[in-house]
């Protein structure tokens, strides 16, 4: 690393020093000449040169050995500095032109990225559109199978499970490279060519499957079906979505605000996406009125993307809510079972040295003092909080769980990926690579599940939801306009329901991969 960066350095002082020297050689040569020259010119005879008045000039004849010595000496000379001269005015341009080039040894331009970052951004690219494809297939096939016997659509979960099987891949190939794994060049550009062919396979499994599935839905062969089972879904949430705020208000009053804050304007955001389900499926009514069976079907896949949407977060509202409750019931078997953690201790940090154990004990004390102190004070607290601190707490004490403990850390590690799974999920327009593989790495963990690795997949899980708000934030809303032509468009997009263009039409993204996956096309205004 040292001498790569020195060697531009080396670079800019040898250029002139070079043509210091070519300038000395010219003196040097043209001054040798000269001297060279100057008997040749000067020796002769004592007679005196006569000029003829109407023939040729007559020079008086030198000696003939002065005269070709002179020569013999200069001639060669003069080559030899002409050709010093001109071969370094050429090792000059080289040097010159290698400073700009693009090859290898001069600098590279700006604007032609290395071969290394190419497959990064198109490997982080083709993980994001490789997650949008399972996601979109998976909310469609929902619709298939609440229509269509377990039979009929089997071939295409099938479909599903193995693009989710290829992208899982991807994702875990993607988590060991930005964790430096492999270390070598060139292997670390053979992993990123792995997992941009993991994608792309994922893609080619729901191309393969989505004319079957087109076939079996038959949208445009049977629309006022389809819309009749999406309506009913539709109907249903609709009841839930009033009770949302009722469920909001009643978790705000038993708990610290730290313990919803993960779910703060779902209700809204539940709301927004079905007003958005409403116009579509109007819509969808009147073009199949016309007869216009295909720009039907394109309203209601836009309306049963929004109607999938709510699901989640409604489903995410009662889900915290139950898991709140939960958790609050476990936080005093929890800490009974740090206390037996705690007083065995000492015993089974034999192998630590003896400061290092005395700071993992006091740091456990402490620890739980501050959360029987929180849970006996009468005020609202968050027990997953309550629950997660006191596994961490108690982790470097133990050599195994207790079986309430680990219950503990499992609580609160489905809790964080199921809230992060859900964030993405519904606002996957705007949440990039690195949220997506975290949140794929805490998946893995969880669904190998050994012990040891559970926390570790709630630290994942969190900072996975982190980096996605944070993705979020920095993509805005650049959908205002498009909100004001048709509302609840600006949701739909971010939420990946809707990819939208510079014209009035946008596409609802449908079951396939990126040869069917936008085969659809509605009006927006």
């Amino acid at each position: 690393m040292t001498s790569s960066l020195l060697r531009p350095v080396r670079t800019r002082r040898t250029a002139p020093r070079l043509a210091a020297r070519a300038v000395r050689m010219v003196l040097y040569g043209a001054a040798g000449l000269v001297w060279l020259l100057l008997p040749g010119m000067t020796i002769g005879s004592s007679t005196a040169v006569a000029l003829s008045p109407t023939g040729p000039v007559a020079v008086a004849a030198a000696p003939r050995q002065d005269e070709t010595s002179a020569a013999s000496l200069a001639l060669p000379l003069v080559v030899a500095v002409a050709a010093s001269v001109l071969g370094m005015y050429g090792y000059l341009r080289r040097l010159r032109r290698s400073k700009t080039r693009t090859t290898p040894g001069g600098s590279p331009s700006s604007s032609s990225p290395s071969p290394a970052g190419e497959l990064d951004e198109r490997s982080r690219d083709l993980l994001v559109r490789a997650d949008d494809w399972v996601r979109t297939s998976r909310e469609e096939l929902g619709f298939a199978e609440a229509r269509f016997d377990a039979a009929a659509v089997e071939p295409f979960a099938q479909a599903v499970r193995a693009a989710e099987a290829e992208l899982a891949i991807a994702f875990r190939m993607r988590r060991r490279h930005d964790q430096g794994v492999p270390e070598d060049p060139a292997a670390r550009r053979q992993a990123l060519a792995g997992v941009i062919g993991r994608c792309e396979e994922a893609g080619r499994l729901l191309d393969t499957a989505a004319d079957g599935f087109d076939e079996l839905r038959g949208l445009e062969r049977d629309i006022r079906g389809a819309l009749k089972a999406t309506e009913t879904r539709f109907r249903e949430l609709t009841s839930r979505a009033r009770t949302a705020e009722a469920t909001l208000a009643g978790l705000a009053r038993r708990y610290a605000p730290s313990a919803t804050e993960h779910v703060t304007g779902y209700a809204e955001q539940a709301k927004d996406r079905l007003m958005f389900a409403t116009t579509r499926l109007n819509r969808a009514h009147q073009e199949a009125d016309r007869g216009e069976s295909e720009r039907a079907a394109g309203q209601l896949r836009a309306a049963e993307g929004a109607v999938a949407q709510a699901a989640v977060f409604l489903d995410g509202i009662e889900r915290l809510a139950a898991e709140l409750d939960e958790a609050a019931a476990m936080v005093p078997a929890a800490l009974s079972g740090a206390e037996a953690e705690r007083a065995g201790a000492a015993e089974r940090l034999t192998d630590v040295p003896a400061g290092e154990a005395q700071a993992r004990i006091l740091h456990a004390d402490t620890v739980l003092a501050s959360v029987r102190q929180e849970t006996t004070s009468g005020r609202p607290y968050d027990p997953l909080d309550i629950l997660r601190r006191i596994v961490e707490a108690t982790a470097p004490l133990a050599t195994g769980r207790t079986g309430v403990l680990s219950a503990a850390a499992l609580l609160t590690a489905r809790s964080a990926a199921a809230a992060t799974a859900d964030f993405v999920t519904t606002h996957r327009g705007a949440v990039g690579a690195s949220a997506r593989t975290l949140l794929a790495e805490a998946e893995h963990l969880l669904a190998a599940r050994p012990p040891a690795d559970v926390p570790h997949a709630d630290a994942l899980a969190r900072e996975a939801r982190d980096q996605a708000e944070q993705d979020v934030r920095a993509h805005g809303n650049p959908y205002a306009e498009a909100d004001a032509r048709a509302p609840g468009a600006a949701g739909a997009a971010l939420g990946g329901i809707l990819l939208l263009g510079s014209s009035p039409t946008a596409t609802p993204p449908s079951f396939g991969g990126p040869r069917t996956r936008n085969r659809r096309t509605i009006q927006l205004d």
